[in-house]
């Protein structure tokens, strides 16, 4: 297998089909064989498993992928790399290349097609700027993902595993926290791109929770009131939830909940853990 993520090899694939990287679905190439190498072992990929790689680019990880899996299903939104790709992955014929965006896809069709073949992981490159959209549309769909492996942006892996009263906590820190447990991989330098991007990057891997250990009585009302309470992250708890269109609760109400939860009107919401956000969210849904 020639690899193609070394810089002179990406470099040919580039100018051989005359490809213009687009600023618009924020492309970078991996050209470092040893963060390559450092995803594909972080993700435990199994020759059972079925693997959805979101984002393949020209198919530097792809290869790898494919060379651990049963079968990879790359996800590319650009048109105009779907020519490289079946180039560069002509030699898989595990390998099913979808011209989507990820985010329009119906992923429970897509693993569906699938199921009962093996562990569903999803491993990916994700663009910077849509990287929570995926995360978070990955997470709330529920579907039967084993796993995921994806390089990020340093600032949003510091998020996703941020404790309370920590300025990078949010509603980011407790989905996570509610679906997955998360460990950071690796911290990547901008020397491992082409181009370059201007920010460090970070490999996360969320290894999804079969059984939950948190339960609610209402999940959506929970990560509303969640939302609410990140939006304004000034407002005390109390005035954060009362101005949510999201909630409709009056002050009354929630001002009873908080207190029959033991919370401090004053506190603001970076200071509560999950627990105390399910606490809440039960309080209210039992209220309603």
């Amino acid at each position: 297998m020639l690899r193609i993520s070394n810089p002179a090899n990406t470099l040919d694939v580039i100018k051989k089909h005359r490809f213009t990287l687009c600023k618009k679905y924020g492309q970078n190439f991996l050209i470092d064989a040893h963060v390559l190498d450092k995803i594909i072992a972080s993700a435990d990929i199994g020759d059972s498993d079925i693997v959805i790689e979101i984002g393949p680019g020209i198919g530097s990880l792809t290869q790898l992928l494919a060379a651990k899996a049963k079968k990879v299903i790359a996800v590319e939104i650009d048109k105009l790399l779907i020519p490289i790709l079946n180039e560069t992955l002509s030699e898989y014929k595990n390998v099913e290349i979808v011209n989507k965006d990820i985010l329009k896809t119906d992923l429970k069709k897509l693993i569906e097609a699938y199921s009962g073949s093996g562990k569903i992981k999803v491993v990916a490159n994700l663009p910077y700027y849509i990287t929570t959209a995926i995360v978070m549309k990955l997470l709330e769909e529920k579907h039967p993902l084993d796993s995921i492996t994806v390089m990020v942006q340093k600032e949003v892996a510091r998020r996703m595993q941020a404790l309370p009263g920590s300025k990078d906590y949010g509603a980011m820190s407790l989905a996570v926290a509610y679906y997955s447990e998360a460990s950071l991989v690796a911290v990547i330098s901008p020397n491992c791109f082409i181009p370059k991007p201007k920010v460090e990057s970070a490999v996360i891997k969320l290894d999804i929770k079969e059984k939950k250990g948190y339960k609610t009585i209402n999940e959506a009302l929970l990560f509303k009131i969640i939302r609410a309470s990140f939006n304004q992250r000034r407002k005390t708890l109390q005035n954060g939830l009362i101005n949510s269109a999201e909630l409709g609760f009056d002050k009354a109400r929630i001002a009873q909940a908080l207190k029959n939860t033991g919370l401090n009107p004053a506190i603001r919401g970076e200071a509560l853990d999950l627990d105390a956000f399910i606490r809440l969210a039960d309080e209210l849904a039992i209220q309603a």
